[in-house]
């Protein structure tokens, strides 16, 4: 395979940038620029340059590890390794029935791996105890989506549209620093004379680049889109044939939003009222128009009311449904939209098929050769089954996570999982979650394997096998066989991916993600498939892919689009003279989610070398604290310690932790995990903190 040079995909965020890999002589890989690719036309962040780093063995496992007796891991080989995992789940499964073993996957999985893993907890341990990491991502905005247009799909459109569109509001969004690739699109967006807002508490880079920038207090995104719609109204701003024909639901969104005026949204938000009417106005001065959210606005207790808030905005003003206008979700990790429509989601089957609707379970149980009603019901979302981890669920298959960094109320979840009665995890690295497992094995990581993700625009891509894996190491779909074969089910697991997205072709047909017209000649040949892409009839020509959703309906049963009455609420914990400033999260430039891979970069680490507190000059001249000094900052969870970083980019009120570290700094030992009533997702993104040096 020596310099071959093989076309893929980033291992990283959801852009699945396009890259040329080429092994060298010295056992190295080279990252080269894939210029064709449409999405990131060469360009790559410093993450996806260095990406091939964590190939190398020094950085990653190579052999299955083992609990010994005296309670080291040690090596071991892939039978007894996968002895031990069949043996833990079974007898866990044989004291206290199928529930009592969880699955937990992740946003990185391939479409394949997503699908097999959904598949072994249903029809080989018949557990209803499995969800991933993508319920901290973006469900928030999925389950808007799915409100008020009846399909969930990150973007409704390429990226492609966002410089040709007359203005974008960009909300809890810094792709500056989480996807620097795309910055490019809001850069040609102002090129072409159209206009960037940024709603952020923080003036990060991103918000740097804006016409605008917002900086509301954390936790109030939806009194500030509320604010705005009740101005839109005001103003006689509102495209009312647009209502009258292609939603339903005003009257009682509209009268929702009158009763939040400027000024109220004003007190709540810190958002003055000239900036909420500038705001407006450059929204709705131009013909098209876009609302993309992140996780600021999703992360949050109430993050479905918020999204659907911000929705409401476009379908108001007729910015839905029609060219280069829309709302759009910026999914965060690299298969988190694909993730999340194959079956490893607690409540979902197959193509984003419902697990409670009788038709879906009795199409997919024919494709898997079951019956229906052996299929489990919907379980505990991520939070809460790692919340029931040593109580009523006493054994976990863990792939591609790391929630003792990543999960909130992470020393919560830390003594959950170590609670444990069998723990094994599947990964490409000795994570800190992987530290506290029975068993560990080694699999093939992106550079290794072949296989497809979806990304950000619902555009599925085939990522190519460039290099051979070392010895020692396997695939996750030949540990599913292996521990299928130990349990009981002798097929039904093939170890090919293309073996195995074929069936999923057949799984999701018909569903709301349709991949059945998708195969991987055809991803092979270009730059991949929008979905939905349904196989076409006996003699039709193959499905074009459907890279724009809604231009003449929304999926729903009349196609309109439905708004969503809502009001401001406060967030779940407010500050108080015991906690008076607030806590937000995020991501820096050089490091990725809970870090386990970047962190084992030398280059990325250079640049991004450890946790720290950003706060205002006001708050540090209040505390006492110079720059650098060690910050405790204190939530009713527990505490964290980090070095200050002073600046005048972040509110007064507020302070700003990235969540890559784990120890002493790690920030998600501080977060809240109050959930929203509808997705389910943790309020990452605001909680109440005091902050002290630590002397």
């Amino acid at each position: 395979m020596q310099n071959t040079v093989t076309p893929t995909h980033c291992p990283y965020c959801a852009l699945q940038c396009g890259m040329n890999l080429t092994p060298a002589a010295d056992g190295t890989v080279e990252v080269g620029e894939r210029a064709d690719f449409p999405v990131n036309r060469g360009a790559l962040c410093g993450k996806g340059r260095t990406a091939p780093a964590v190939l190398a063995s020094g950085a990653r496992l190579t052999s299955p590890l083992v609990r010994s007796a005296d309670g080291a891991l040690v090596p071991a080989g892939w039978d007894e390794a996968l002895d031990r995992i069949a043996g833990g789940l079974a007898r866990a499964r044989a004291e206290r029935g199928a529930d009592a073993v969880g699955v937990f996957g992740g946003g990185g999985l391939t479409n394949e791996k997503a699908y097999a893993l959904g598949k072994f907890a249903r029809v080989v341990l018949g557990t209803s105890q499995i969800d991933y990491n993508g319920r901290f991502c973006m469900s928030s905005a999925a389950a808007a989506g799915t409100k008020a247009f009846g399909l969930d799909r990150g973007l409704p459109f390429p990226l492609e549209d966002i410089p040709r569109t007359g203005c974008v509001i960009l909300v809890g969004s810094n792709p500056a620093e989480t996807m620097p690739p795309s910055l490019r699109y809001f850069t040609e967006l102002r090129e072409n004379g159209g206009t960037l807002i940024v709603v952020d508490p923080r003036r990060t880079r991103t918000a740097e680049q804006a016409d605008l920038h917002l900086a509301p207090r954390p936790g109030t995104d939806l009194a500030l889109a509320l604010g705005m719609l009740h101005l839109v109204v005001a103003e006689g701003r509102v495209d009312e044939r647009y209502v009258e024909e292609r939603t339903a639901g005003w009257e009682e969104a509209r009268a929702a939003a009158m009763a939040h005026w400027p000024e109220y949204v004003e007190r709540i938000t810190g958002v003055s009222v000239p900036e909420l009417r500038e705001a407006v106005r450059l929204f709705c001065a131009p013909e098209a128009a876009m609302v993309l959210t992140a996780r600021g606005p999703e992360q949050q207790a109430k993050g479905t009311d918020t999204v659907g808030a911000w929705i409401n905005l476009c379908l108001a003003t007729g910015r839905a449904g029609r060219p280069l206008s829309g709302y759009g979700c910026l999914t965060g990790q690299g298969n988190g939209q694909g993730g999340r429509e194959h079956g490893q989601k607690a409540d979902q089957l197959p193509g984003y098929r419902r697990l409670t609707d009788p038709a879906a379970r009795l199409h997919v149980a024919g494709v898997w050769g079951v019956d229906p009603d052996s299929l489990p019901g919907p379980g505990r979302s991520a939070y809460e089954l790692l919340d029931a981890l040593g109580t009523d669920v006493r054994a976990l298959l863990l792939m591609g996570s790391n929630p003792v960094v990543s999960a909130p109320r992470a020393a919560h979840v830390e003594e959950r999982i170590r609670s444990l009665d069998f723990l094994a995890v599947c990964d490409v690295v000795l994570s800190e979650t992987a530290a506290l497992a029975d068993v560990v094995l080694p699999v093939t990581q992106w550079a290794e394997e072949t296989g497809t993700t979806t990304n950000l625009e619902g555009r599925v891509l085939l990522r190519r096998r460039a290099v051979t894996p070392p010895d020692g190491v396997r695939g996750d779909l030949e540990v599913l066989h292996g521990l299928a074969d130990r349990l009981g089910v002798e097929k039904g697991f093939p170890t090919e991916p293309e073996e195995v997205f074929e069936e999923l072709r057949r799984a999701s047909a018909g569903g709301p993600a349709d991949y059945s017209g998708i195969d991987y000649r055809r991803l092979g040949e270009g730059n991949g498939v929008f979905w939905p892409c349904p196989a076409p009839g006996a003699d039709g020509p193959p499905h074009p892919g459907t890279p724009r959703l809604f231009l003449d309906r929304f999926a729903t049963g009349d196609g309109r689009a439905r708004f969503a009455a809502v009001a401001h609420r406060p967030s779940a914990e407010e500050p108080d003279e015991a906690y008076p400033v607030l806590l937000t999260t995020g991501r820096v430039l050089a490091q990725y989610q809970s870090g386990a891979q970047t962190r084992r970069v030398a280059e990325l680490n250079n640049a991004a070398p450890g946790p720290f507190v950003e706060l205002h000059p006001r708050l540090a001249a209040r505390l006492g604290a110079a720059e650098g000094d060690p910050l405790a900052v204190v939530s009713r969870r527990g505490r964290a310690v980090a070095p200050a970083r002073i600046t005048t980019g972040i509110r007064p009120d507020t302070v700003f932790m990235p969540f890559h570290w784990p120890g002493e700094g790690r920030a998600n030992t501080l977060t809240n995990p109050a959930l929203d009533p509808t997705s389910r997702m943790p309020e990452f993104k605001v909680c109440a903190v005091r902050v002290e040096v630590a002397r």
